[in-house]
Formats: C-alpha cells, sequence, structure tokens
C-alpha cells in the first residue's frame, strides 16, 4: 500500500470490497463472490428445554417476611427519593419564574420610561417647530420693513 501511495501522492486508492488484493484509483469489483453468491448460514441447533423450576416461593415464612419487609422499605425509600427530586423540580421552576417575573417588569418599567422620553422630546420638538415658524414670520415682517426704508431712501 506505501508503494502504490507513494506512486501516485494525492490520489485516493482503493480496493475490491472483502477482498485482499492490490490497492488501486479505480476498485473493481472482486472476480469470485463466492459459489452461492451469499456464504450459507450453519443450520440452528434446536435449544434443549429447561426443566421448570417449581414457582419462586421462599423456603419458610421468615424468610417470606423479610423479603417483604425489604421490598417495603425500597418502595418508601424509592417514593421519598421521588418527592425529593419532585420538590427540587418545584423549587426550580418557581426559580425560573421568579426570575422570568422579575425580568418582565423590568423589561415594562424601561418601555415605559422610554415612551415617556420619546414624548418628551416630540414635545420638545414641536415646541420648536412653533418657535421656528414664529422667528419665520417675524423675520419675513422685519425684512419687509426694511427692504422698504431701502427703497424710500434710494428714492
Amino acid at each position: 500500500m506505501i508503494a502504490a501511495t507513494m506512486a501516485k501522492p494525492g490520489v485516493v486508492l482503493k480496493r475490491p470490497v472483502g477482498s485482499i488484493g492490490p490497492f488501486r484509483e479505480h476498485a473493481e469489483l472482486p472476480a469470485r463472490l463466492g459459489v452461492g453468491g451469499r456464504p450459507k448460514e450453519a443450520p440452528r441447533k434446536p435449544e434443549k428445554s429447561k426443566p421448570q423450576k417449581a414457582a419462586g416461593r421462599p423456603a419458610d415464612k421468615a424468610a417470606a417476611h423479610r423479603a417483604a419487609l425489604a421490598y417495603e422499605r425500597e418502595r418508601k425509600s424509592r417514593e421519598r427519593e421521588q418527592a425529593k427530586e419532585d420538590a427540587a423540580r418545584q423549587k426550580e421552576s418557581e426559580r425560573r419564574q421568579q426570575a422570568v417575573d422579575k425580568a418582565q417588569a423590568a423589561l415594562d418599567g424601561a418601555e415605559t420610561e422610554h415612551s415617556d422620553r420619546a414624548t418628551a422630546i416630540r414635545a420638545e420638538a414641536e415646541a420648536l417647530e412653533k418657535r421656528t415658524q414664529a422667528e419665520e414670520v417675524r423675520w419675513n415682517k422685519e425684512k419687509e420693513r426694511l427692504m422698504a426704508a431701502l427703497k424710500r431712501a434710494r428714492d
């Protein structure tokens, strides 16, 4: 493979699938896939039947009682663990909800403040526009008066 790679650097070399043929630039199909095309599976052996055991009952009542107590302890332990996990999930959910409420309140407050500022700026802009118009009117009157005086002085 190294010799083939060194002979053609930068070229991906392949070989036929399932064969030990040489690596080449173009892989070809193997000449023989086998006589039947697919290898035959070995015939399955029938499973031996195992003798059935008697029902799984404890040998004595004391062992049955101990097993029942152990099962009950485990069940209670699982229930306590489940209750702890549920409480932790509930607490985390409440914490997340409080964080969401706090962030929403901050957003609402900022939005109100922005609206108030924008309204104030618009009012200032309107006042400036009125002052500008008043100044234009005053200037036009002044200009007309001065132009009339200039015209009288030239005449």
